[in-house]
């Protein structure tokens, strides 16, 4: 949920709430002044008989009224309790409704009379339900006004926000362009603004402080190493070796050749994540799979694997240095690491690309095995190979998984 709506959510109910408590007070502040307004009124009839019965000495003649009745009823002395109260009224041939009446008493000669008069309040609560209507509609039109301002008051001051979002995720460490900067006058937007270009600043700094440190660490590494590689190429030519002798020199030889691979791997899988190859292409995958099963033919004969294969047509844009690398470090990870008269089963759909392969008959775990040098104590390999894999497939916006089913170990790629 976005924090506008969340913002307006929070507003509007609680504005709601305070609305409905607001309004339940005002209604009863007007029924009880229009309460009191007509109890005044009977305290004027009242007055009127006391009135007239002091000048005339008997009672008043009592007239039919449509909205008051006043009757007077014979009573003991000090038995009538003055007061007011709620009842109901009645119209001849009407229905019953709503009434406020007034208990009272007042002695004529030597007589005591009980004066009861009542008088409707349908006017009065018609009254009080248009007055309360009309604030509900006054209410309800202050929180639409409300809710249209908040939205295009709080649209127009998170946009600088939404400006710098966006720049965000369009950053690029290989991108020397320099973030805009939003035009706003919100202190706070100025001062996020401030420290994302500062951040992007060094952030392209040490990109760049570390793409030349590991440019110049690979460009130094390889000199040595041919070096040593031609050394040992000439001692291997030019003295002959007891059998001890020849097998230090191959481990040392197989021990630079895995340093050279490991130092190319490294420099591959830094180019890969800063995203430095896109020399993107049209490629058809079926005729590249099958171009490097016929070169690998030779390594699958000498360790008696079967291949089967099943390559439909799929054409995709990518850059076929990083294809062909994918290819063959899944092809290759699946010959390293099956057995002698084992299998290989190779699937190309429109959907993904499955390389299955015979082996230890125990699952790998999925978390660790895309890691970093992550491999098994007897493997010859860098530990790199499905690291860069998944880099590759990540980086062109695949997905690698690996499951295990039925003695074989499986790789896929989901296009």
């Amino acid at each position: 949920m976005k924090l506008s709506e969340r913002y307006n959510r929070v507003n509007l109910i609680a504005t709601i709430v305070i609305m409905l408590i607001t309004g339940a007070i005002y209604y009863q502040a007007i029924s009880l002044i229009l309460t009191n307004q007509k109890d005044n009124s009977l305290k004027v009839e009242e007055q009127e008989v006391f009135d007239y019965v002091k000048l005339n000495h008997h009672l008043p003649q009592v007239f039919a009224s449509k909205d008051q009745q006043i009757t007077f009823i014979s009573a003991e002395p000090n038995s009538v309790k003055r007061e007011f109260f709620n009842t109901t009224y009645y119209r001849e041939k009407d229905e019953p409704e709503s009434g406020r009446g007034l208990v009272s008493s007042v002695k004529v000669g030597d007589r005591y009379y009980k004066i009861l008069i009542v008088e409707s309040k349908v006017e009065t609560e018609d009254l009080i339900q248009i007055i309360f209507g009309i604030t509900i509609g006054v209410i309800l039109l202050l929180l639409l006004v409300l809710v249209i301002t908040n939205r295009l008051i709080l649209s127009r001051l998170w946009q600088p926000f939404y400006s710098i979002l966006s720049e965000l995720k369009l950053f690029n460490v290989t991108d020397s362009r320099e973030m805009p900067s939003p035009n706003t006058t919100i202190d706070e937007f100025n001062e996020l603004q401030a420290e994302v270009t500062a951040m992007a600043e060094r952030v392209k700094k040490d990109y760049k402080d570390l793409k030349t440190f590991t440019e110049n660490a690979s460009h130094e590494l390889l000199t040595p190493i041919a070096v040593i590689n031609s050394k040992l190429d000439t001692l291997i030519q030019t003295e002959n070796f007891s059998e001890h002798q020849s097998k230090l020199l191959n481990d040392l030889y197989s021990a630079v050749s895995r340093l050279s691979r490991l130092n190319q791997s490294l420099l591959l899988l830094v180019k890969i994540e800063n995203k430095l190859l896109n020399d993107r292409q049209h490629l058809d995958l079926q005729e590249l799979i099958d171009d490097l099963l016929y070169q690998l033919e030779d390594i699958f004969n000498d360790k008696e694997i079967t291949v089967i294969s099943t390559i439909g047509e799929k054409e995709i844009d990518a850059s076929n240095y990083l294809i062909e690398i994918l290819l063959n470090n899944l092809i290759i990870n699946a010959v390293r690491h099956n057995r002698t008269n084992g299998e290989i089963i190779i699937s190309l759909t429109s959907q993904n690309l499955t390389i299955k392969n015979t082996g230890e008959q125990v699952a790998l775990n999925p978390e660790n095995i895309f890691t970093r040098f992550h491999k098994a104590s007897t493997s010859e390999g860098s530990g790199l190979g499905l690291t860069i894999s998944k880099q590759i497939c990540e980086s062109l916006g695949y997905q690698l998984v690996y499951s295990y089913e039925e003695l074989y170990h499986i790789f896929t790629v989901n296009f």
